[in-house]
């Protein structure tokens, strides 16, 4: 066997196995693979082929640790363990599976020593001072079920859980056996049976579990060579990516192994604009990543910033930076720019008027202006909130230029109706706030996106003029219509990635639209309406950007587990969302494969009770650094509060402030909205009383406007579930007095 061309992988859950092996062996691991790259026949590495199996072999790691490797073909090898010598006869089966057409790898000595731990008392201390309890007689002779008797074999095997587990998975009868079966089991077979388990039919787990992670052409289960380059199988190659994978840590694992169905979506070639939605912790945000350093790996060669990588506030910018760089380098960072779509439209706006030095302001003091100005003037017949609202969502959002247009314009989704006369009204009073603005040197971001987009979109009709004389001249450029403006008129970049796309604004979509040429692979967005935020909802095709046909949706939470999970869905019971294109979303097949306890429900007589109780509750949490917990609050005071709690209680906490956690020790603290992108190992929701989530002014609202009430409801709900799933692996939520009515479903009855 020559040495020349050696290729070596590790499979996917490897890693995970060589993680809980001593340090000394990771580090020989290091050396391994340099050895076994340079020459696999070195007789130090006493590279032999098992006994009695074709394919599998064993190479020395260190004295005492080998490595079971897959002879894939030629010099192609993969690691599928790394185990003392004294188990590597253990009993293990591998193999190609059938559907996925992904190489899979199950120690089966493993899955059966896991799973007759179940079988035993949970502490041994426990287990000599347990007395037998005597059963009722009539259930003495019980036996449970088993848990999937309602699938047959062939069902299973057509949803893609590996072949060997069969006899395995017949013999389950509680959760705690499932468990331990899926903590070693192929990917695929845990989310399947974890699937089938949470009540799912056969029909919708081929649908929603299986199909997307299912090979698109017959699978040749001989063929492993085939196997490995495919999605399904999880592996990686290069040193680098070798040394990330075993270094541990969440985003670590993804810089190296993408899930099957994210892989897809990464690699694939887009007629026209693209869309990829799914619930919290899906790993959109690492698939957006992870899309714009394949779309810079296919640009020409050169030290321009074809790429915009962009969100919607500049935390998640500053974050998505920092990911980036860990991801590709500085030679991946020089072809991206990263910032947040207010910023790239601030710089439209300024580039083209450079004497404008108006003050920008957010929408919270944007409406203190439009209350200002109303009772300046007496008006008590318009609410601030629905001004406001019309303005930046009908007028900025369609750039209604006159009176004459706002009569014609739509108002779809902007709940009560308003009669000529009315609109008459609303357009003086924005006329009136534009120039109170403009006399106070003042602009909104709904302004200067509005601006920005209409720049661009002037641009992109002079960049189109260019090329339609280009070709009238057959193919020749005008020179006296280039001189001075070459540089301009050009699309500003070639690829365009989003985060976070259900929070940004028409006129934000418009601008990033006019900014890059429709072809193939120009938009790449990502994001979740139930997770939406602030009221601002669009239509897509409306706007120029047709993702129709083109979009796909991530189902596995890797962030919190499934009793979280399940509660933070609950928490929208009852709601319809749209999918940013007229169409309904819906999270069907949302799913996690991770357990854990139940979230923990707390109320309080009062609001001095309830800090007492969050303060009394984390002094018991001695296992976890304070930074990997969250308080998560309706209001600044509230925040501010707990924090002064805390710090009487002797707990170091530090606020959430626009640009993040305001100090480096200490329990983060802070409202729904400052909590959107990060994640914590623990989370507390506190405050969740009716009335401050939702808000009073939003009940009030239902008398008034129903439609705008049931909006803001729906926001009220997606600030609850961000809230809910930051939480990795605890969940508590406070209350005093009545609690919130979204808790209604948690709550015992």
């Amino acid at each position: 066997m020559s040495a020349v061309n050696v290729t070596l992988r590790l499979l996917d859950k490897a890693d995970k196995e060589i993680l809980k092996l001593p340090r000394t062996v990771k580090g020989a691991i290091y050396d391994f693979q340099h050895k076994f790259k340079a020459n696999p026949q070195s007789s130090g590495l006493r590279l032999k082929q098992l006994a009695g199996d074709t394919r599998l072999w064993s190479a020395r790691v260190s004295d005492d640790y080998r490595a079971l490797l897959l002879h894939l073909g030629d010099g192609d090898w993969l690691i599928v363990s790394v185990r003392h010598r004294k188990d590597v006869y253990d009993r293990v089966a591998y193999g190609v599976n059938p559907v996925t057409g992904g190489i899979e790898y199950v120690d089966l000595q493993v899955v059966e020593e896991s799973l007759a731990r179940q079988l035993l008392p949970k502490t041994p201390e426990t287990a000599e001072q347990a007395q037998p309890v005597p059963a009722p007689a009539a259930a003495s002779s019980a036996v449970e079920p088993p848990l999937f008797a309602h699938v047959t074999d062939e069902q299973l095997t057509e949803l893609g859980v590996a072949e060997p587990l069969l006899p395995v998975v017949r013999t389950l009868t509680t959760e705690d056996q499932l468990l331990g079966l899926v903590e070693y089991a192929p990917q695929l077979t845990g989310e399947v049976l974890l699937s089938l388990h949470d009540g799912k039919s056969y029909d919708d787990v081929l649908e929603q579990v299986t199909a997307p992670v299912a090979a698109p052409e017959p699978v040749d289960t001989d063929d492993f060579q085939a196997a490995a380059d495919r999605p399904a199988t999880m592996v990686t190659t290069t040193d680098e990516a070798l040394r990330e994978a075993l270094e541990g840590g969440n985003f670590g694992r993804w810089k190296v192994f993408l899930h099957p169905t994210q892989a897809k979506l990464v690699e694939r070639d887009y007629s026209g604009p693209a869309r990829v939605g799914g619930g919290p912790g899906t790993g959109k945000t690492i698939v957006a990543l992870h899309r714009v350093r394949r779309l810079v790996s296919q640009l020409p060669p050169g030290r321009t910033k074809p790429v915009l990588l962009t969100t919607y506030n500049k935390n998640l910018a500053a974050d998505l930076r920092m990911r980036l760089l860990e991801l590709g380098g500085e030679e991946l960072l020089a072809r991206v720019e990263i910032s947040h779509v207010d910023q790239v439209a601030l710089r439209v706006v300024r580039e083209a008027e450079p004497g404008n030095s108006r003050q920008t302001i957010d929408d919270n003091q944007a409406l203190r202006e439009w209350r200002a100005m109303l009772d300046e003037l007496d008006e008590t017949g318009w609410d601030a909130g629905f001004l406001h609202e019309e303005w930046t969502q009908v007028i900025l959002g369609q750039a209604v230029a006159s009176r004459t247009e706002y009569f014609r314009a739509r108002r779809a989704g902007r709940g009560r109706n308003v009669t000529r006369p009315e609109r008459a009204e609303i357009w003086q009073l924005t006329e009136r706030f534009t120039q109170r603005l403009d006399q106070l040197g003042r602009q909104t971001w709904g302004q200067v996106a509005e601006r920005a987009a209409r720049l661009e979109i002037e641009r992109e009709q002079r960049i189109q003029g260019v090329e339609r004389r280009r070709e009238e001249a057959g193919g020749l450029d005008n020179i006296h219509v280039q001189d001075t403006s070459a540089g301009r008129l050009r699309y500003r970049y070639r690829h365009i990635v989003v985060d976070e796309a259900q929070d940004l604004q028409p006129g934000h979509w418009k601008m990033l639209r006019a900014m890059v040429a429709p072809d193939r692979n120009d938009l790449f967005l990502v994001g979740d309406t139930h997770q939406r935020i602030y009221s601002t909802q669009v239509t897509l095709g409306s706007l120029g950007v047709n993702i129709r046909g083109r979009s796909a949706k991530l189902s596995l939470s890797y962030r919190t587990t499934r009793q979280i999970l399940g509660s933070a869905l609950e928490v929208l019971r009852g709601e319809a969302f749209d999918d940013l294109d007229g169409n309904e979303e819906n999270l069907a097949g949302y799913r996690s494969v991770l357990s854990g306890g139940q979230p923990g429900l707390h109320p309080s007589s009062d609001w001095a009770a309830e800090r007492a109780g969050i303060a009394a509750l984390i002094n018991g949490w001695d296992d976890i650094p304070l930074e990997q917990i969250g308080i998560c609050v309706p209001t600044n005071a509230m925040a501010q509060e707990v924090a002064y709690a805390l710090a009487q209680d002797g707990i170091r906490a530090v606020e959430i402030g626009p640009d993040g956690p305001r100090g480096d020790e200490g329990v983060h603290i802070g409202t729904m909205f400052r909590f959107k992108g990060l994640e914590y190992q623990r989370m507390i929701i506190a405050g969740v009383r009716q009335g401050l989530v939702p808000r009073e002014d939003v009940l009030r609202l239902k008398a008034v406007d129903a439609l705008r009430h049931r909006r803001d409801m729906q926001r009220a709900r997606s600030l609850l579930f961000v809230a809910a799933t930051r939480a990795r692996d605890s969940l508590d939520i406070f209350w005093h007095g009545r609690p919130s009515q979204f808790l209604q479903p948690l709550l015992p009855s």
